[in-house]
């Protein structure tokens, strides 16, 4: 049993992820701000289907499954306040989703470009010192993103790369490639936290986590009131959470430019298993380890292939101008072992989740706003 601190523990990942490590007996708290629903006010946007409040969903696990979660409302930016937190609880491992996780979302204007990046680095700055300060064999837990790599023209290894130069040779922090200021943000907290494994002796793994799909796991199935969020928008819509949708809506699956994009990509109840397993199997002292947190790669035109043949009607697909700056076709090849070398079995696209989710989707469709899903974001524009 591991005493866990989740941050973001109300999020469309937190909170699955904080009920599958309760359910498998662990010690487990939940801290968040609400920022993440301050943005859906903020945009006119929600999720399809109808979420809690934390609160609620906090008592109604108790309820379902007799195991109580720890409950802490506050601000990452606000050090006291999580030093404070992790003194009350001393986890054993702290589970960071606490950080604001849209590329779109980062790329508005001026003004969400550096709310993103300090609202994300200096939170696990904090974070960081919060362990150093209390306990370094605290075991950070840090949900990164393989978007930090971007689409390098070689295998991208699972954090680390041997360079030989001049007929020297080291080991070194694999090349990022970031391609919003969301990501960036990203790239700077596992550089800093590898900075505090290498001189605090801190252990953390940082898992470069692919787009992840789907609503439900074996916990958040137990009750609507576990419900987990669905997010569809152009905003902080995953992408193939948004082409099922639209199929439902009967509206053209949206595809950027060509589709020729490929990105890793993961079932939820893989998401929450990782976590799982990265808890229960610590980095060592001193280590910074990388995971890949993905199962399959695809393209998201082959992506948009897969809903509109799974679903049973006709479904169109659209191709629309790219409003991001990527490239249509790229070499993708991604090292992915360490999870399923501790235990993973993977889901795949293919053998699980579309039918389940077309479900999930017809149950909740009259909350969906079709306009949202265009993209009004344009990052060759700065504001």
């Amino acid at each position: 049993m591991v005493r866990v601190l989740v941050l973001g523990g109300d999020g469309y990942l937190g909170w699955p992820t904080a009920l599958h490590l309760s359910d498998r007996g662990h010690d487990v708290a939940v801290l968040d701000n609400f920022a993440r629903r301050s943005y859906d006010d903020e945009l006119g946007l929600q999720s399809l289907v109808p979420i809690e409040p934390l609160r609620h969903r906090v008592r109604a696990w108790r309820e379902v499954s007799g195991r109580r979660l720890e409950l802490f409302v506050g601000d990452l930016c606000d050090a006291e306040f999580i030093l404070d937190v992790v003194r009350r609880f001393h986890p054993g491992a702290i589970v960071h989703y606490a950080e604001q996780r849209s590329a779109p979302y980062s790329m508005i204007d001026r003004g969400h470009a550096v709310y993103t990046q300090s609202n994300n680095v200096i939170g696990t700055l904090n974070v960081m010192f919060a362990i150093a300060e209390v306990d370094r064999d605290i075991h950070l837990v840090k949900l990164g993103t393989m978007g930090e790599y971007g689409t390098p023209n070689i295998d991208i290894e699972e954090g680390w790369l041997t360079v030989e130069h001049n007929g020297r040779t080291d080991r070194m922090l694999f090349p990022k490639k970031p391609g919003s200021f969301y990501h960036l943000s990203k790239v700077h907290d596992s550089h800093n936290i590898e900075f505090g494994c290498r001189n605090w002796g801190l252990r953390a793994t940082d898992l470069n986590q692919g787009v992840v799909y789907g609503q439900q796991t074996d916990q958040t199935a137990q009750d609507p009131r576990l419900a987990t969020r669905l997010d569809y928008d152009a905003v902080f819509g995953t992408v193939l959470n948004r082409f099922v949708i639209q199929a439902v809506l009967g509206h053209p699956l949206t595809v950027y430019g060509a589709g020729g994009q490929t990105r890793g990509i993961i079932d939820i109840r893989d998401t929450v298993e990782c976590i799982r397993l990265a808890c229960e199997n610590p980095a060592d002292v001193g280590e910074f380890r990388v995971f890949n947190q993905i199962t399959e790669t695809m393209s998201v035109a082959d992506i948009a292939k897969t809903v509109s043949a799974s679903f049973p009607g006709n479904v169109q697909i659209e191709y629309l101008d790219n409003p991001r700056v990527e490239q249509d076709e790229h070499y993708y090849n991604v090292v992915h072992t360490g999870l399923v070398d501790l235990g993973l079995q993977p889901h795949l696209l293919s053998d699980t989740l579309i039918d389940s989710l077309f479900g999930i989707v017809k149950q909740h469709i009259a909350r969906a706003d079709l306009s949202a899903m265009r993209p009004t974001i344009n990052w060759r524009a700065p504001r």
